[in-house]
């Protein structure tokens, strides 16, 4: 098994049934669950829910796990495909990402605050309209800090279609946000 220490006997106990284990396993990855989850609808109550069928999934399948990657990347895993059929089900984009990018320095005064913020909010929608499997590379990437790797283990795919996705997604972005480059020093639109 690919089991960290803690992970392998928490899974173990889960797997006997031990209602505290579960509890356990629950205290560990709920934020990581939550921010993903966050992350991908920009909605607190949707992300509510989505990290409710995340480990409603993760507690009804834990005993098939078997242990062949790090329990950390099948939770990843289970996380990525209920975003993906809340996506399904909603059939909405949904913005993912407060600050993808790092359009101005630290804000020293109210004016350049109101810029920031209005540059965030234009990101934020730029990054909405990507389609789902490029906004889970950036989310994977850029806000839990995974390798390509990693995302390629997590979303089943190999490391070299992370890097083609996250190449597209970066060129889109750029694409749709140029325009902020050309108007950083002369004002706003």
């Amino acid at each position: 098994m690919v089991l960290e220490g803690s992970d392998r006997e928490l899974v173990a106990a889960c797997q006997r049934g031990e209602r505290d284990a579960f509890r356990a396993l629950f205290e560990t990855y709920k934020d990581k669950v939550y921010s993903i989850a966050l992350r991908f609808s920009g909605d607190r109550a949707i992300a509510m829910d989505i990290a409710q069928d995340t480990f409603l999934k993760l507690f009804s399948s834990i005993r098939d796990f078997r242990g062949d990657a790090r329990f950390e990347t099948w939770v990843y895993r289970l996380v990525v495909n209920s975003c993906l059929d809340h996506k399904r089900r909603s059939w909405r984009l949904i913005p993912i990402a407060d600050e993808l990018l790092a359009v101005l320095q630290a804000p020293s005064d109210s004016l350049r605050d109101l810029l920031r913020g209005e540059m965030r909010q234009r990101v934020q929608s730029a990054v909405e309209r990507l389609s789902p499997d490029l906004r889970m590379v950036i989310v994977l990437r850029y806000t839990e800090g995974l390798s390509y790797d990693e995302i390629a283990e997590v979303l089943g795919c190999s490391p070299g279609t992370v890097a083609s996705r996250l190449n597209r997604a970066h060129k889109a972005l750029e694409r749709r946000l140029s325009y902020l480059v050309n108007q950083k020093g002369g004002g706003h639109a």
